[in-house]
């Protein structure tokens, strides 16, 4: 079955770096676009970054444009989210997602809390 398990988050200082990893497997993952989301409490879920298939495209949201990145291994089949410049407002549990056959399929999550 399709899954994508995240890794990597943790409490970080403002200004600070983490680099999140969603190992996926039960599906092609060199043909599916990878997505990066965050949710923060009390807010709704959103979209952070995405990557296409080839790894060739990509695109950011305005608020973690030039601090964030994300990237793909196609041989690995993981994606990634390199975090930079952390700020206390990316607080939040990030997610990683695909479509498959029109169906979205989640992560359970990894927290990633910036503070001081």
């Amino acid at each position: 079955q399709v899954q994508v398990v995240e890794s990597g988050g943790g409490l970080v200082q403002p200004g600070g770096s983490l680099r999140l990893s969603c190992a996926a497997s039960g599906f092609t993952f060199s043909s599916s676009r990878m997505s990066w989301y965050r949710q923060a409490p009390g807010k709704e879920r959103e979209l952070v970054a995405a990557i296409a298939s080839s790894g060739g495209r990509t695109n950011h949201a305005d608020s973690v444009k030039g601090r964030f990145t994300i990237s793909r291994d196609n041989a690995k089949s993981t994606a990634y989210l390199q975090m930079n410049s952390l700020k206390p407002e990316d607080t939040a549990v990030y997610y990683c997602n695909v479509v498959v056959w029109g169906y979205d399929h989640w992560g359970q999550g990894t927290q990633v809390t910036v503070s001081s």
